[in-house]
């Protein structure tokens, strides 16, 4: 116990090695701290499945709805919302300007039952709604052995 006492005032007069030794050690141990910060935010939605459609509720509060775009791939619908502020304050000698600049993205597998042509969306209060119809199942296709 005196040792590790010892070791830790020895660290505590040398700010430099302790911070390597920090950065080597988290290095090793822990690489999943390291992770990149993502550009876009995911947002949070839920799915919700009813016998003739799908529903979709994404939560974008404070986001305009000039600034949400909805678009079909293939079988991906994609979300994006985007959200710029920008604040200003002057009193006297005082000025404060704040900006903020930030982006949603979330990307929805459609199955092959979705009806991507009637499709419907709203958007209320910071909140969207999708509603997703379902396409009747195609029969089984039986097929004649010659």
């Amino acid at each position: 116990m005196r040792h590790q006492l010892s070791r830790r005032n020895e660290r505590s007069f040398s700010p430099f090695n302790s911070y390597f030794d920090n950065i080597v050690r988290n290095f090793f141990e822990n690489e999943s701290d390291y992770e990149p910060v993502p550009l876009e935010k995911k947002m949070p939605i839920d799915m919700v499945e009813y016998e003739d459609k799908f529903e979709v509720v994404a939560n974008l509060p404070g986001i305009k709805k000039e600034n949400v775009k909805i678009s079909i791939n293939d079988n991906e619908l994609v979300i994006l919302a985007s959200q710029e502020e920008k604040s200003e304050e002057q009193k006297g000698t005082l000025y404060r300007s704040e900006r903020y600049q930030g982006n949603y993205r979330r990307t929805i597998y459609l199955n092959d039952f979705s009806d991507k042509e009637g499709i419907k969306a709203n958007f209320e209060n910071g909140v969207l709604y999708l509603a997703i119809p379902k396409k009747a199942p195609k029969p089984v296709q039986e097929i004649s052995i010659n």
